[in-house]
């Protein structure tokens, strides 16, 4: 078998997909998505392209290495999403090629479902409680919200009772036996974190997410580890098992990578193990598309250590008719009781694509960017 073609397309709301075609029929799909910038994505798959065209697509391992490598320069949110695109239509070609669901070939399934969480409050969070009752009418088990909107860097006081407040609300309409998780979105400043990190406490967070930048220094995030009984989460910015080494000496208990951001099936499988040997807990980011949970899903039903799968249904950035099913022939493979979406052994990634919905929607797409905010005096304030 043979690869003879590899497509991209941009849909909305901000997703890339890549389809990679052989001359045995057999077709994978994968999902580049970089947030922002996926007309830059979609250049460095095509450029990967000149690379995979006439190879066999079953050398996985060979072709990542060489697509992360072989360029001399390596990592980063580009080069990566390309990667991870990629190396999920691979895996996918290979479990049809198979029959058997992707997490067959990475050892089989360790468990029967997994448990998802919604998102509740958007970029900036009102009206939560309302929010929150609405994904728990739903059937979830699990929501994340945002502490706030822009913030500054060392937030007034009032700004601190917001967000406190916030997060009661939640914990109110969940009651005691079901989470909420709380995504500070690199917004706010280490000595805020600290200030912030045990008064949030009472309300049993989940896990804080992001309470400083990633690639800041480590050593003011072992801190905050070390000041708050609160789990720690962080890792969509993060792109390499080498990237996660130093937060998870830092200590932090949640890694969050990117399967469209970080290198793909094959690299995430590689951080879940690196962080079970300092006994944290693998929860993968992901507000992108169909294909990016699908993928997700795979190593989650084969990965010892998971804790929790995010999920974009009616997430904050997705308009009408712009959401996670709508590009998918049977919706029924995300339905979730109980909070879970239940294990299926449909081969490869296990979705089946409505490839003319896809067509279309590339025609008519326009890229999306990432807001930018600004703080009352003008300067840049972090999303």
């Amino acid at each position: 078998m043979k690869i003879i073609q590899i497509e991209t397309f941009q849909v909305a709301p901000r997703w890339l997909f890549v389809k990679v075609d052989t001359d045995e029929g057999v077709t994978g799909w994968g999902e580049a998505s970089l947030e922002g910038h996926g007309d830059v994505v979609r250049q460095a798959v095509a450029a990967q392209a000149d690379y995979l065209i006439g190879q066999d697509p079953g050398r996985i391992e060979d072709h990542w290495q060489t697509m992360a490598k072989g360029g001399f320069y390596r990592g980063g949110p580009v080069l990566s999403s390309a990667l991870a695109g990629l190396d999920q239509a691979l895996w996918d070609i290979a479990g049809k090629t198979h029959g058997v669901p992707v997490y067959q070939l990475l050892g089989g399934p360790v468990r029967d479902r997994v448990r998802v969480y919604g998102w509740v409050g958007g970029d900036d969070p009102h009206q939560v409680g309302e929010a929150v009752a609405a994904q728990v009418e739903a059937g979830l088990t699990a929501v994340k919200m945002n502490a706030s909107g822009v913030v500054g860097h060392l937030p007034p006081q009032a700004q601190t009772a917001a967000i406190l407040e916030r997060a009661a609300a939640a914990r109110e309409v969940l009651g005691p036996d079901r989470d909420v998780a709380i995504d500070f979105h690199g917004r706010i400043s280490a000595p805020a974190a600290r200030r912030l990190l045990p008064l949030l406490e009472p309300f049993h967070p989940l896990f804080v997410e992001e309470p400083v930048l990633p690639g800041n220094n480590h050593a003011a995030l072992a801190r905050l580890v070390a000041g708050s009984s609160t789990p720690i989460a962080t890792g969509e910015r993060l792109y390499s098992r080498w990237d996660f080494l130093p937060v998870l000496q830092a200590g932090v208990a949640v890694v969050q990578p990117d399967l469209s951001h970080a290198g793909g099936i094959s690299e995430v499988r590689r951080i879940a193990a690196l962080a079970e040997t300092f006994d944290a807990a693998l929860a993968p980011h992901c507000p992108l598309g169909p294909l990016a949970l699908a993928a997700c899903l795979q190593v989650d039903f084969a990965t010892p250590n998971l804790l929790i799968q995010e999920q974009s249904l009616g997430i904050h950035y997705n308009e009408p008719g712009e959401d996670l099913l709508d590009y998918l022939l049977d919706t029924s493979v995300f339905d979730f009781r109980d909070g879970h979406i239940h294990r299926r052994d449909a081969p490869g990634l296990g979705v089946a694509i409505d490839e003319a919905a896809v067509r279309r929607a590339d025609a008519a797409s326009t890229p999306w960017r990432t807001p930018v905010w600004r703080h009352d005096d003008g300067a840049f304030a972090e999303w």
